[in-house]
């Protein structure tokens, strides 16, 4: 059954934005698991923009579900995830000012980069991930690097999905079916949403986990936090 882990990302975006410690992002990761949320998802990036390589310390020792760092796995990170030893660690090769995740690892041509970060996260005892696009040939890499899952790359699906959710959904389809032939766990996130996720989950059943951020803190805050996770579930457990 697909697993629902709430990128709390945003929540720290609006903190960093006027100081202090409102909203209290360690709250907020606590008060999504007890609504429900089976894990919470971070994604730290070097300029701090949003989580901080100190929230991810605050907030470890408090979660009772999963916890998933994201990130490109420059040094300062790489030290950060073996300190804080999370359930599962998703490696995305995002440039430093990228405003938002844009793209998945080419898993052939880094063959050799992220099997030397896949050995390293497998020996320290780390579920590893690596971030895709679409394409069966990269799960097959992913595979031969040594990653544990990988997370398909869903934002050409959700761009996709008002006007044909059939054909937006096949490259997916695909790459799901090439995955679970290699033996990989699979995840999958980026503007997924209330419109779109269902669909996902029903033609790719199989999918281990979901990670939603924006979409969630968007919902919020109209819906509430509580009742916008328990619609997000919704979607999800339907099987």
């Amino acid at each position: 059954m697909t697993k629902l882990s709430v990128n709390i990302n945003k929540i720290a975006t609006v903190r960093n934005a006027r100081g202090g410690n409102m909203p209290d992002v360690a709250k907020a990761a606590t008060d999504c698991e007890r609504f429900g949320a089976e894990g919470i998802t971070v994604h730290p990036r070097p300029d701090e923009r949003h989580i901080r390589y100190s929230d991810v310390r605050e907030i470890k020792p408090l979660i009772t579900t999963e916890f998933n760092i994201e990130g490109n796995p420059i040094p300062s990170f790489m030290d950060l995830v073996l300190e804080t030893k999370p359930t599962q660690v998703t490696l995305v090769p995002d440039a430093e000012d990228a405003i938002t995740s844009n793209a998945g690892w080419d898993t052939i041509r880094n063959k050799d980069f992220l099997t030397e970060i896949c050995g390293t996260f497998r020996k320290a005892g780390i579920r590893t991930s690596i971030f895709i696009d679409p394409k069966p040939e990269m799960a097959e890499g992913a595979a031969l690097c040594g990653a544990d899952r990988v997370e398909l790359y869903t934002e050409s699906y959700a761009a996709g999905f008002r006007l044909s959710p059939e054909k937006a959904i096949e490259p997916y389809l695909k790459t799901a079916l090439k995955v679970r032939e290699c033996g990989l766990g699979l995840n999958a996130g980026h503007d997924l949403s209330l419109e779109n996720l269902e669909y996902f989950i029903r033609n790719i059943p199989w999918t281990d986990e979901v990670s939603i951020g924006h979409a969630i803190i968007c919902d919020a805050l109209y819906m509430g936090l509580e009742k916008t996770i328990q619609a997000y579930l919704s979607k999800v457990k339907i099987f």
